[in-house]
Order: C-alpha cells, then structure tokens, then sequence
C-alpha cells in the first residue's frame, strides 16, 4: 500500500493547519512534507501541535539556498540551520534538497557533505529553467550526476517525476526509458504531479489534467511506497484538489 504525502509550507498555518489534521485522522494522507520557508521559525510549535509525521523540504534557489555556488556556502549553512531545526522537532524521516542553478553539481555534492545529516534526499531537477530563474540550467537533472551527488555527499535519493520528464524532453529522450535510469539510483520517495509529457519546463498539474500515463508509472515504482503530492491547491478555504488527486491515486494503485 502506497502512502502519501501533503505539500505544504512552514507559512501554512491558516486553514491548512486545521484542514490537514481532519484529513489526516480520517486517513486521507500519512505525513506532510513541509517546505522550510527561512525566518518561520516561529510557527514550528504550531506543525508540532499536529502531531502527524513530517518531512522536510529545504528551501530551494527561490529562497536562497543554491547548493551548487561556493559562493553560497556561507548563506545555505545558515539556512539549514534553520531547516535542521524543522526537522529535529518535528522529528522528520528526511530532509529533500535541490541541487540548485548555474553551479557545479560536484560543489552540491561537497556542500551535502559538509552538512552531513543522515536524511538528506537529493531531488533530480528539469534541464531547463523557468524564466525567473537566471540561470541557463538546473543543477542536478542528469542521473549521472544525481548519482555522484549520492555516491559522495552519502545522501539517498527523492526522484522528482516531472523534473525526469523535462530533462527527458531536454535531450529529445524516450521518457520512460530516461526514468528508468533514475529508477536503478533506488529512490526512497517519489514527488508526483500531472505533466504535459512533452514539456521541456516544470509544472504541476492536478492528476488527469495532463498527459501522464500514471499506470505504466506506477508499475514501474511498485517498490516504492512513499509519494509526495505535488500538485496544485485552488482554494485557501478547503483542500478538496487534493482529495481528489489522493482518491485518483489510490484508485489506480488499487487496481494495479
């Protein structure tokens, strides 16, 4: 049986944080994996109140942390000080990183390194940037790098199914075939939204709004339990698109 997991920020703490305790006692959901928004310290006793498993997810280049600088070193420690913080109180499983942008994967691999914490994911990125992004590509979207970063940084692995999709797309790659590459690094978590599996450019799309065939992805993860919904939420009032991508998800496994 697959568990899955809700999105949220460590700024979520209006409608969310009532709504997500509710879906979980009703067993809509198994943990949240809380993206680390810097300077939130103050609202980790409130995710701590939940009393429901968490991961954690450190903030990426949209906030700071590029792992792929030297010059960033100084800036993305204190930033996991902060992150580090989340996931001790919390008592987090794992704590997923991006690679960064405009940077030298080995530098990402030596910075996870030096944090040297034992739940550390590393998540595969598209080829391509989004246009606010300044640099040209991400870090960390190849499996050849993904699997240095393992090898050196003695991290594991959170393999980003529409991040393998761009990358694919990128290089004119059959996607399935390019996935299956990421498939022998042994993820231990899936992040899982919809796609236009032609894209070069990231988005997440609420299941059955794009053109991923879920079915042939799922029997080809059979092996790994832990998927991440990354999809969109309309509504600050309710989390009724994520009920439905859960029961679009469940039902396709039910039937795998």
């Amino acid at each position: 049986m697959i568990k899955t997991g809700l999105k949220l920020w460590s700024t979520n703490i209006d409608n969310y944080l009532l709504l997500s305790k509710k879906l979980y006692e009703k067993g809509l959901f198994d943990y949240i994996e809380l993206y680390v928004v810097p300077d939130t310290l103050c609202n980790i006793e409130k995710w701590r109140e939940l009393n429901i498993p968490f991961d954690i997810h450190a903030p990426h280049s949209a906030h700071g942390m590029n792992l792929s600088l030297k010059s960033n070193l100084e800036n993305n420690l204190k930033l996991y000080d902060e992150v580090k913080i989340y996931a001790d109180k919390l008592d987090a499983r794992y704590i997923v990183f991006h690679g960064g942008s405009g940077g030298d994967y080995k530098e990402c691999a030596y910075q996870l390194k030096k944090i040297n914490d034992r739940r550390a994911l590393i998540e595969n990125k598209p080829y391509d940037t989004l246009k606010f992004v300044k640099a040209k590509r991400y870090t960390g979207s190849m499996p050849c790098e993904i699997k240095y970063i393992i090898d050196n940084a003695n991290c594991k692995f959170c393999l980003d199914i529409g991040h393998a999709i761009c990358c694919a797309n990128s290089f004119n790659m059959d996607i399935f075939e390019f996935i299956k590459e990421f498939s022998l690094l042994e993820p231990l978590k899936l992040h899982l939204s919809d796609i236009d599996i032609k894209t070069k450019l990231d988005m997440h799309l609420n299941y059955g709004r794009g053109s991923l065939d879920f079915s042939k992805l799922l029997y080809l993860f059979k092996k790994v339990k832990d998927i991440t919904i990354e999809t969109p939420k309309t509504s600050k009032e309710n989390l009724d698109d994520f009920i439905k991508d859960v029961e679009f998800l469940r039902k396709l496994n039910e039937q795998a």
